[in-house]
């Protein structure tokens, strides 16, 4: 959920998470105060729990809350990190066909508390249109949970929430903030977790959103292959799995064609026209006609039907898209599709808007409008349950969206810049392992569109295995009501749930 801040916003993406160019859950978020040094902070309590019911589907489920850390310690045992988790897990004689689901936030920089709210047993309003950040964060029923059929693990990564490094500033960047190490120290916090709770029969799944889709695939290959832990699912949720499409933006026609079709759907669904066969056509006119013309560069004939097309699916105004030759800038777009209210649309949900605050400004003076005013609600709500009501007490700040934490994050070369690969090579280990990738049409963070390509290039041995479904919203689509039914629905055929 971030991104990297001015210098990667001008055609990028971000919100609970992105890599390589940048991130995604906090595309401008502010740098944020730094923490005090683990070394001056009292050490954190023993891991606490609270017994709590939630009415799920018209039936009553007693659970287990469970707030508390786990160790990362360096080759000599050292501790060098505490990496805090909140666990929901069913009461009751233990099923071991129950599987137990961790989840992931992006950033880098974001902490769970976004899937926490939108996946476990209570929620919280946030990220959708008109939600404000001084409304009551009173948690209440959850009726989009996956409570019914897995146990919740959410986890903070280093920097993230409470969790915390106990080393160096120099050491805890090299340690922690990098593609690679990330992945590394993670997954040995999933092995430990099962390990502690006698939970390495249980089904396992994984469940990441943005950049913590980045980190899904990688994850799940690195528990498959370096510590004997087979993922029996991966849920995938607004990711950007390859930058491919944030670079040579001049010469290469995929930037514009991963955004493009976002920026239809939300027209689409102003108009109260949104439906699979409007976004079918929108599909099959990017990658086919679309992508003819942007390769023929300055050709009036092309730029003449670029304009006329792409004007009439948008509804932008015909000299701003020539201007812009067919190529619609995200920042640019969401300032400019709303101009006339004096109004700005959220990279994160396109028809998400808040004032403009400074409309005659040659640039956006303000931060994202999804982004600024999901921060209060979310952080007050899972202080209070965390410290109040589950018990946990704990002296330090805690991060929802850390600025520091995306700003040193070392984004990598070749390799690095992508999830694909371990995508491609998890689903061929385990020919039983199921994938599904979701995205809300109008989020242009983590355009769904650059999934469909991914998924329509994966091996024919893997159809059916890896599918791509979309809900109407955007970044955190499930915000919306019957977007988080319909989610669930789908991922209730993934797990197999009756």
């Amino acid at each position: 959920m971030l991104s990297t801040w001015k210098s990667w916003t001008a055609g990028a993406a971000l919100a609970i998470g992105v890599m390589a160019g940048g991130n995604v859950m906090a595309q401008d978020a502010k740098p944020a105060p730094e923490k005090a040094p683990a070394a001056e902070l009292p050490a954190f309590p023993a891991d606490k729990s609270v017994k709590q019911t939630t009415v799920l589907a018209g039936k009553t489920i007693a659970y287990t809350a469970t707030v508390g850390s786990l160790p990362v310690r360096d080759e000599k045992g050292k501790k060098i990190a505490e990496v805090v988790f909140t666990a929901y897990t069913l009461d009751g004689p233990r099923d071991p066909n129950r599987p137990v689901t961790f989840a992931f936030n992006g950033g880098p920089g974001a902490a769970s508390v976004y899937l926490n709210f939108a996946l476990g047993p209570k929620r919280v309003q946030f990220g959708a249109e008109g939600d404000s950040p001084s409304a009551p964060t009173r948690l209440q029923d959850n009726p989009a949970s996956w409570m019914d059929f897995t146990d919740l693990i959410f986890i903070d990564a280093v920097g993230t929430g409470f969790s915390r490094s106990t080393t160096t500033p120099e050491e805890t960047k090299k340690r922690f903030y990098g593609v690679k190490q990330d992945i590394d120290y993670l997954s040995r916090i999933v092995f430990d977790w099962l390990v502690k709770n006698e939970r390495l029969q249980s089904p396992k799944y994984i469940v990441g959103e943005s950049y913590g889709g980045f980190r899904g695939p990688r994850l799940t290959y690195t528990l498959q292959t370096d510590y004997g832990v087979g993922i029996n699912g991966l849920v995938l949720v607004s990711p950007l799995l390859s930058s491919a499409g944030r670079t040579a933006q001049e010469i290469s026609p995929l930037p514009a064609m991963w955004t493009l079709p976002s920026i239809a759907a939300a027209k689409l669904e102003r108009d109260g026209k949104l439906t699979p066969a409007a976004i079918k056509d929108v599909e099959d006119y990017t990658r086919g006609e679309y992508m003819v013309d942007l390769m023929k560069g300055s050709d009036p004939a092309a730029l003449d039907r670029l304009t006329a097309k792409v004007s009439a699916m948008t509804g932008l105004d015909p000299t701003y898209v020539r201007r812009a030759g067919g190529r619609l800038e995200t920042q640019s777009f969401l300032r400019e599709v709303f101009r006339q209210t004096g109004r700005l649309g959220s990279r994160y949900d396109s028809n998400v808007t808040s004032l403009d605050p400074f409309p005659f400004a040659p640039e956006q003076e303000i931060n994202d409008p999804i982004l600024d005013s999901i921060i209060a609600p979310t952080t007050s709500a899972i202080v209070d349950f965390t410290t109040r009501t589950v018990g946990w007490k704990v002296e330090g700040r805690y991060d929802a969206l850390s600025g520091e934490v995306n700003q040193a994050w070392d984004r990598g070369r070749g390799p690095d810049t992508e999830s694909v690969t371990d995508l491609r090579k998890s689903v061929s280990v385990d020919p039983k392992l199921k994938v599904l990738i979701v995205h809300g049409y109008n989020d242009l963070s983590c355009p769904f569109f650059a999934s469909r390509l991914v998924v329509d290039a994966m091996p024919a041995t893997a159809n059916g295995r890896v599918t791509l479904a979309n809900y109407a919203g955007g970044h955190m689509f499930y915000s919306r009501p019957d977007s988080g039914a319909a989610f669930r629905a789908d991922v209730k055929k993934l797990y197999g749930a009756n």
